[in-house]
């Protein structure tokens, strides 16, 4: 608690203490003031006299929100505080939170001398009192003797805090404790009250941030937490998000959309993204802010909370929003937290709100980093946010609205409030502001920053000054705040070091950063300028820094903000001196190289460089690649720059001197399902191969397992690109090395997955016969290995079984299939029993693979029970989580739709695949690239189940709806989605002409065909017949549109396809050959 907030308030209901929460306002019990409008005074216990005050809100006194807000007058009698308090709340069920108060109680008053405080001790454990919504102080020391009244009287309304957060207000002594327990009313009671948050706001005390976590105060970040409690070192400070230095606009759908994601209960995450300045961090900021009324609490993590911290959070019983920002480059703890997550029990809301510049690979391998954050982030949201106004009509407005309020706050900044930022604000004239750039809500604010100052300073404000510039001309006035105070007598900094060394030192200290001192020192001895400098001024450097821009998590300074300004100045001084990064990486540890990287491509992106360092840091991950190479990786998957680091490993890829160590260094690096470095990664999975068997060749022994891996981790790359065929042959080149090794029982894992994968690679190209018997050897040893080591194997065991039963089904075996995937069931039934989502999610998928091979031998009322049985464990999942469980439920009703239909319940089962679109749609508007496809397939069943139900029309929109997914998709991937994309046309063909819609469906069907053409072009035994069967559709299309020349020409295609498919298959397509022949007879008899 502080001191200088300690307050006493003497109103119609007696005297009580307050606590001063920011502006003139006070806090009080509702109780001593009576009700709004009410007269009464203000004192700091120890001060010479009072200030007059009146009541501005007012709870009920004795009720359940029995407190105050009195707005002081202005006196000599009273100090304002510096900035608002910081509120919190408890959010776990932990006893034992220690807490104080600090009042003025009767028993510490003495007749005939100064009112007197005393600060009390104690804890509070959330069991208790929380069916009123009160918290309880148990108070630590034995309480004063009284005779019948409370000695506490006079305690009412004063501040009850735990650390550095007010949680509550002192109500009432609490009856048969024995004066030794208090009633307190929570903050997050006051925080509903909109007229109580209407009276902070008004009166200069808004709550910013919201009720922070108090368990968790240990793992907050400070400059989230201080930012607006804290007076600006620079004019720059005032554009720091947690300032709120200008009013939210312009994002009120976004933030309720957010609040209502939030209040839907159970975990979720979300990714807001977009590039710097784009307001990400404010409205998280907002969102917290608008949570606060429903008692929310809001953790932001500090960058360098442990793992073993982050999993305290499992403990949240309270709704708590987390905000993970520049989550791109926080992979660690992101892991942490959804190892958190899975261990919370789900009783309250527990959200992840994460902050990026970009949704790029890091997101993409967050999301798979492990079997939990595949459950958990399965249904996670991505929102990318655009320019805030759009409308270069409307930015004037906003651009007034900033200088206005930035005027407010310049008088805060050291040396600033002897200037008339009114009259500056009036001299300013209107401003262009067409450019796009100032649809950025920082470029903008920014603008209006740099416009105040250049006024007051008497520079040149020009209505059509640059967008572009405006960083710079916002240095200008930083470098002016560094020379001052590097001036002054007590740094004793200049003229021993020249301006240049101080910006550099500037440079350095945001591109590479410092855990602590003798790190930082470390990082001058490295700059020419500062290494032959004494230590002591080396460490005035240091000081100066952290003076400039303060930092309260342990390291030695803070970061220039906004980030772009920062970036901006990096790129200059990088720019000036190309050999800066060299000499910063000189000793550097990962965490310093993570940050230099980034900052690099950050600042080579922006334009006013015009791509003249992007060169430069390709050269200079060349020279350090050997050290750099995680660093390199990591920073290209997560950086909106990513283009000279996927350079620099391209070029070490084709280098010849590039050893094979590295190549396989940086191939096990590359994430699995990068798309940045997909292109990259096939190109560096080719060149080990081409390594390895040029080793081989002359060592077999040693290469050969090498050039297995290799093999087969290429086959994984080229199946993730779409590139069935090849991948298929690399897979099986693996197998027969494997094959072709001596026994050993080490090499048995890795031929069991390598078989595993050979198989479904078989089936995707339709070399089914052989699929199986992969996939039987396979399954036979991972039996092997779960027999000898079960807590290992048996998740790989059912897996392959899994497998298995899908390619008995595919041979017609189905008995066999249903043995396999019923003992899949039993092995994944015992895992589940240890109880956690993952394992009943793999229930959940064995389960619905068991219906469908019940459903195949004729069972479809047992079929029906195992699919019913799996929607109601992913129902309960997806209650608890719907982010992380909603797309397996969504699944799971597509095939219940289709046992349904098999059972004569076609209207139940079309309900199912409607719900299953639905989910769908929604999964897909928020994370398209994971849920299009899927909502894509779901729309093809939909269609068929409508017009098998005669609903003609639902058929005919749903597969409408399905084409244009997939015309989305086709540009992200055209292997994949090429020959779905005809499928779905083939199919919107029939329906157009069930509609008598022919000529519509001529234009699908012909489409369908071209597409055809090209996918069995490349893989024939996986698409020819479709092919076929699509030719002799149109055929039919053709010859009703009177185009008979063309139908026969398209049917004698056909004809030649069917009569090769039948030398391969003849049982398989025979019926389909003499079907073509006979229309082929009716042309000729029937045509003109």
């Amino acid at each position: 608690m502080e001191r200088d907030r300690l307050a006493g308030v003497t109103g119609p209901g007696g005297s009580g203490a307050g606590y001063a929460v920011g502006g003139r306002l006070v806090l009080t019990s509702a109780h001593v003031t009576g009700p709004v409008g009410s007269r009464v005074e203000a004192f700091h216990p120890g001060g010479t006299g009072s200030a007059d005050a009146t009541v501005v809100w007012c709870g009920a006194p004795g009720g359940r929100d029995d407190a105050a807000l009195v707005l002081v007058g202005e006196s000599e009698q009273w100090r304002a505080p510096t900035a608002p308090v910081r509120w919190g709340r408890l959010v776990t069920d932990r006893t034992g939170t220690p807490c104080d108060t600090w009042g003025l109680p009767d028993e510490a008053q003495r007749p005939g001398r100064a009112v007197e405080a005393a600060q009390l001790r104690g804890e509070v454990n959330p069991g208790s009192g929380f069916v009123g919504n009160q918290y309880v102080m148990d108070l630590a020391q034995h309480p004063p003797a009284a005779d019948g009244a409370s000695p506490w009287g006079g305690l009412s309304g004063g501040a009850v805090c735990a650390d550095r957060l007010l949680i509550g207000v002192v109500a009432a002594d609490r009856a048969r404790s024995g004066h030794g327990r208090l009633n307190v009313l929570p903050a997050y009671v006051l925080h509903h009250d909109p007229g109580f948050r209407a009276a902070l706001a008004e009166h200069g005390a808004a709550a910013g941030g919201g009720l922070e976590a108090v368990e968790f105060q240990d793992l907050a970040d400070p400059a989230q937490a201080l930012a607006g409690s804290r007076a600006p070192a620079t004019p720059a400070a005032l554009l720091e998000a947690g300032r709120r230095a200008v009013p939210f606009h312009g994002r009120d759908e976004l933030v309720a959309e957010l609040a209502d994601w939030c209040r839907a209960g159970g975990f979720g995450a979300w990714l807001l993204h977009g590039p710097g300045g784009q307001g990400k961090t404010r409205t998280a900021h907002q969102l917290a802010d608008v949570l606060a009324e429903d008692g929310w609490a809001v953790l932001w993590p500090r960058a360098t909370a442990t793992a073993r911290q982050l999993a305290e959070l499992r403990h949240a019983a309270r709704p708590l929003l987390v905000v993970l920002d520049y989550a791109e480059t926080r992979a660690d703890q992101l892991t942490a937290l959804v190892e958190a997550a899975a261990e919370h029990p789900g009783s309250a809301p527990l959200k992840l709100l994460l902050l990026a510049r970009t949704d790029g690979d890091w997101w993409a391998e967050a999301r798979t980093a492990t079997r939990l954050a595949e459950d958990l982030f399965a249904g996670a949201r991505t929102h990318r946010l655009t320019p805030l106004e759009p409308d270069p009509a409307l930015r004037a407005g906003h651009y007034r609205a900033a200088v206005r309020a930035l005027a407010g706050r310049l008088p805060l900044v050291d040396g600033l409030g002897v200037h008339d930022w009114g009259s500056a604000v009036d001299a300013l004239a209107p401003r262009q502001l067409d450019d796009d750039a100032y649809g950025n809500a920082l470029t903008l604010q920014m603008t209006a920053l740099a416009d105040l100052l250049d006024t007051v300073a008497g520079g040149r404000v020009t209505a059509g000054q640059e967008a572009e510039g405006v960083e710079d001309r916002l240095l200008g006035h930083e470098h002016r705040y560094w020379r001052a105070d590097a001036d002054a007598e007590a740094r004793g900094l200049r003229p021993a070091l020249s301006t240049a060394t101080l910006a550099t030192a500037v440079a350095a200290a945001q591109l590479a950063g410092a855990a602590d001192r003798e790190q930082a020192d470390r990082l001058w001895q490295r700059l020419p300028a500062l290494a032959d400098q004494p230590r002591d001024r080396r460490d005035q450097v240091t000081a100066w820094l952290a003076a400039l821009y303060p930092n309260a998590t342990g390291a030695p300074w803070g970061a220039l903000q906004p980030d772009r300004l920062a970036e901006r100045h990096i790129g200059r001084a990088l720019e000036t001196d190309p050999g800066l990064a060299d000499q910063l990486l000189g000793g550097a540890d990962a965490r310093q190289q993570a940050q230099l990287l980034t900052g690099y491509s950050r600042a080579a992106a922006h334009p006013v460089f015009a791509g003249r360092l992007d060169a430069r840091l390709t050269e200079l991950c060349l020279r350090h690649h050997e050290r750099l190479a995680a660093q390199i990786i990591a920073t290209a998957t997560h950086t909106g720059h990513p283009e000279p680091l996927i350079t620099a490993l391209d070029r070490l890829v084709e280098a010849p001197d590039t050893s094979v160590e590295h190549l396989g260094e940086l191939s096990d690096l590359i994430p699995r399902r990068s798309r940045r470095l997909a292109d990259t990664a096939l190109r560096l999975g080719e060149a080990l191969v081409r390594r390895h068997l040029a080793l081989a060749g002359a060592e077999p022994g040693t290469h050969l397992p090498e050039l297995a891996t290799s093999l087969n981790n290429l086959a994984v790359r080229l199946t993730e690109a779409g590139r069935w065929a090849e991948a298929r042959a690399r897979a099986e080149g693996a197998v027969a090395i494997h094959l072709a090794q001596p026994s050993s029982g080490e090499q048995l894992p890795d031929l069991a997955m390598s078989l595993n994968n050979l198989s479904a690679q078989l089936a995707t190209v339709g070399r089914w016969a052989e699929g199986l018997a992969v996939a039987e050897q396979a399954t036979g040893h991972y039996r092997a290995l779960a027999q000898a080591t079960p807590a290992a194997y048996l998740p790989g065991l059912a897996m392959s079984l899994n497998n298995l039963s899908n390619r008995l089904s595919a041979a017609g075996r189905v008995g066999e299939g249903l043995a396999a995937i019923e003992e899949a069931v039993a092995i994944r039934r015992v895992l589940a029993e240890a109880g956690t989502d993952a394992h009943l999610s793999n229930l959940c998928n064995s389960l619905n693979n068991l219906s469908v091979r019940l459903a195949e031998a004729g069972r479809v009322g047992e079929g029906l029970a195992a699919i019913e049985e799996a929607v109601a464990i992913r129902r309960t999942l997806a209650r608890a989580s719907p982010d992380a469980y909603l797309p397996d439920l969504a699944l799971a009703l597509s095939n219940l739709a289709n046992r349904l239909d098999e059972v004569g319940r076609p209207v139940d089962g079309l309900a199912a695949i409607e719900e299953a679109v639905d989910l769908y749609r929604t999964l897909a508007r928020q994370s398209p690239d994971a849920h299009l496809p899927l909502l894509a397939g779901c729309l093809n069943n939909l269609a068929i189940k409508a017009r098998e139900a005669g609903r003609g029309p639902t058929g005919l929109a749903a597969i409408g709806e399905a084409v244009d997914c997939y015309r989305r998709l086709l540009p992200v991937n055209p292997d994949a989605y090429l020959s779905r994309l005809a499928d779905a046309l083939n199919d919107l063909s029939v329906h157009l002409g069930e509609a008598d819609r022919r000529a519509e469906g001529l234009v699908a069907i012909e489409e369908a065909v071209q597409h055809f053409r090209v996918v069995a072009r490349e893989d024939p035994a996986a698409h020819l017949p479709k092919l076929a069967n699509a030719l002799f559709n149109s055929t039919i299309d053709l010859v009703e549109s009177g185009r008979w020349a063309e139908g026969r020409a398209a049917l004698a295609e056909a004809v030649q396809h069917y009569r090769t498919l039948v030398l391969a298959d003849p049982g398989e397509y025979q019926a389909a050959l003499e079907q073509a022949l006979l229309l082929d007879a009716w042309l000729r008899q029937n045509g003109p």
